[in-house]
């Protein structure tokens, strides 16, 4: 059973090379793929250093899109979706998120922070489906060709999906850990923007998933 690990990243340059440093430390994650989303910062470039495969769209498409590349680019089994802004990430989180897809009862897990810190915890606590670190059996996304349009709706779109079809999925604590906000990337105006911005696509996805 093969596993590949795929990290969308947008202008995530000070950050990724830490989250790549994890996955790659698990041998049992055959292939990493960075697929960078248009980003103007150095991003690709640090995941190039790092010897993983990078795949660079031409302009800002979105998560769903740049996810949806990856899955078009593997040959995996499982994948597993990590954010590329992950602080306090361990070999060990991410085999949970693989294992009960490995023992054959789910076909999906996402990941919920706790002990981490307050905002993101309680953001997890409130609206855990938007959990961006996810382990997802491959043949999952032949009937979600249409995460390509969702940008920031990708985890709602895939929840919907295994809601809607009965297909079992599983809650995997994933504690002492957290991720950047948007804030502290771009300030507090622009990350409020941001923030705004991407709650509207999660809302529209949620018309049309």
């Amino acid at each position: 059973m093969k596993i590949s690990a795929i990290i969308p990243a947008f202008n995530e340059e000070p950050r990724i090379g830490n989250v790549l440093d994890v996955v790659k430390e698990m041998e049992l994650i055959e292939e990493i793929i960075v697929v960078d989303d248009g980003s103007t910062d150095n991003t690709y470039k640090v995941a190039i250093k790092k010897g993983v495969k990078v795949i660079r769209l031409d302009s800002n498409k979105g998560k769903g899109a740049a996810i949806l590349e990856g899955v078009h680019n593997t040959d995996a089994d499982i994948v597993i979706l990590l954010d590329a802004d992950l602080l306090g990430l361990t070999p060990l989180h991410i085999m949970n998120l693989i294992k009960p897809l490995q023992d054959g009862n789910y076909y999906m897990t996402y990941g919920v922070f706790s002990n981490g810190r307050k905002a993101t915890d309680l953001a997890q606590k409130v609206a855990p489906f938007l959990s961006g670190q996810r382990a997802v059996k491959i043949e999952i996304f032949k009937d979600l060709e249409y995460l390509d349009i969702v940008r920031f709706g990708v985890e709602v779109a895939l929840t919907n999906h295994f809601k809607k079809n009965h297909i079992p999925y599983l809650a995997v604590p994933m504690a002492n850990i957290t991720h950047v906000m948007k804030e502290e990337k771009l300030g507090f105006i622009k990350g409020l923007k941001a923030r705004l911005k991407m709650y509207w696509e999660i809302v529209k996805t949620l018309k049309i998933s």
